[in-house]
C-alpha cells in the first residue's frame, strides 16, 4: 500500500489530538476534573479507527460492491431512526445523534461512505451513461437527495452540503456534462435560500457572518472569538497549550474551531504545515484514483478525496470568516469519534485501491 499515504494519516491523527489535548485542557478540567478528558477519548477512537483502518486496507475492495446497498440502507435508517423523538439526542441545536449512556453515534457521518459506495457501484455498472439525464443521471441524484434530505431535517446544513456537494463532485467526475449542473446550480440556490429562511438561525448566521459585531455577544460571537484567536497567533504563535481564548472565550474549542486555536499557538506556520499535510493527503489521493485499475475504484478514491477535501475547504473558509457558519468538522483535528472513525475508514479503502494502482 502507499506508504507516504499511511505516514501523512498517522501525522494528522497524531497532530489533532496533540491539538485536542491542548484546545480542551479548559474545558474538560471544568466540565469533568480532568483536562486530558477529551484527548484521552479522542486517542481511544483513534485506535479503533486505525485497526478497522488496516482490516479495510486489507479487505480486496472490489468485495464491497457486494455491501453497497445494505451500507448505504443501513445508513438511511440509522437516519430516520435518529428522528424518532426519544431514540436521537439533540446537541447544539441539531438531533444528529445515537446513544447510550457515554457513547454516542452519529449516523450522517457514515452515511457519506454508503452514498460514496452505492454512487460508484451505480456510475461503474449503470446500462445507461451518466451523460442521459433522464435514465443515467436522475435516478443517481434520487439516491443522494434522499439521505441529504433526512439530515437536512436534523437539521444538519453543514453534514447535508458534504453529502450533497461530494455525490455531485462524483458525478462530475464520472462524466456528466456541464449543462446538466446549470440548472442543479440554480435549483440548488433556490433551495438553500428556502433552508435559510425556513431557519432563523440559519439566517442569523448569515447577519453575523456579513457583520459579527453587529451581535458580538450572540450570533457573531463565535466568529469573532475566532478572528480573536488566529490574528494575535500572528507567525509562529504563542507557543504550544499557551491559547488565550480557550480559557471559555472560544465555545468548544476542540470542535469545529479547532483550526483557531491551531492558529493561535502555532501561529502562520502551524496552520501551514496542517493544511500542506492535508494538501499532501490529497495528492497521494489523486495519484491513487489516477493509477486505480477500473472504474470503482477511481471514483471510490476520487470520492473520498473530494469528501476529505471539501471538509477541510469548508470547515477553514469558516474559522477565517470567508464563508458563514455550518458546523462541519475538521478532519482527523476536530473532537469526535464519529467523524474520527469515517475519516479512518475512508483511509482504509484508499489504501486498499492503492495497492492494485497501475503505472501512470
Amino acid at each position: 500500500m502507499d506508504r507516504w499515504l499511511v505516514g501523512l494519516i498517522c501525522s494528522c491523527v497524531v497532530f489533532g489530538i496533540i491539538m485536542i489535548d491542548s484546545a480542551s485542557s479548559v474545558w474538560a478540567l471544568d466540565r469533568f476534573g480532568d483536562s486530558h478528558f477529551f484527548s484521552k477519548r479522542q486517542a481511544v477512537f483513534a485506535i479503533l479507527g486505525i485497526v478497522s483502518m488496516l482490516f479495510l486496507a486489507n479487505f480486496n475492495y472490489w468485495k464491497l460492491k457486494k455491501y453497497a446497498w445494505t451500507v448505504y440502507l443501513g445508513g438511511v435508517l440509522l437516519l430516520i431512526l435518529v428522528l424518532i423523538p426519544g431514540v436521537g439526542l439533540v446537541r447544539n441545536g441539531s438531533q444528529s445523534w445515537l446513544g447510550v449512556g457515554p457513547l454516542s453515534l452519529q449516523p450522517s457521518e457514515f452515511a457519506k461512505i454508503g452514498v460514496l459506495l452505492l454512487l460508484a457501484k451505480n456510475l461503474e455498472e449503470t446500462s445507461h451513461p451518466i451523460t442521459n439525464f433522464r435514465k443515467g443521471m436522475a435516478p443517481q441524484l434520487l439516491l443522494l437527495i434522499l439521505p441529504f434530505g433526512i439530515v437536512m431535517l436534523q437539521p444538519d446544513l453543514g453534514t447535508g452540503t458534504v453529502i450533497l456537494g461530494t455525490g455531485l463532485a462524483l458525478m462530475f467526475l464520472a462524466g456528466a456534462p456541464y449543462r446538466f449542473f446549470a440548472g442543479l446550480i440554480f435549483l440548488g440556490i433556490a433551495g438553500f435560500a428556502g433552508l435559510i429562511i425556513s431557519a432563523p438561525y440559519r439566517l442569523q448566521r448569515i447577519v453575523s457572518y456579513l457583520d459579527p459585531w453587529q451581535d458580538p455577544l450572540g450570533a457573531g460571537f463565535q466568529m469573532i472569538q475566532s478572528l480573536y484567536a488566529l490574528g494575535p497567533g500572528a507567525i509562529f504563535g504563542f507557543g504550544l497549550g499557551e491559547s488565550r481564548q480557550k480559557y471559555f472565550y472560544l465555545p468548544e474549542p476542540q470542535n469545529d474551531f479547532i483550526f483557531a486555536i491551531v492558529g493561535e499557538e502555532l501561529g502562520f506556520f502551524g496552520g501551514l504545515l496542517l493544511l500542506l499535510l492535508f494538501s499532501a493527503i490529497v495528492w497521494r489521493g489523486v495519484l491513487i484514483a489516477l493509477a486505480a485499475p477500473d472504474t470503482f475504484g477511481q471514483l471510490m478514491a476520487g470520492g473520498i478525496v473530494l469528501m476529505i477535501g471539501i471538509q477541510v475547504m469548508i470547515n477553514v473558509a469558516v474559522v477565517i470568516g470567508l464563508i458563514p457558519v455550518t458546523g462541519i468538522t475538521l478532519p482527523f483535528m476536530s473532537y469526535g469519534g464519529s467523524s474520527l472513525l469515517l475519516v479512518l475508514l475512508s483511509c482504509g479503502i484508499l489504501l486498499n485501491i492503492s495497492k492494485y494502482r497501475k503505472k501512470v
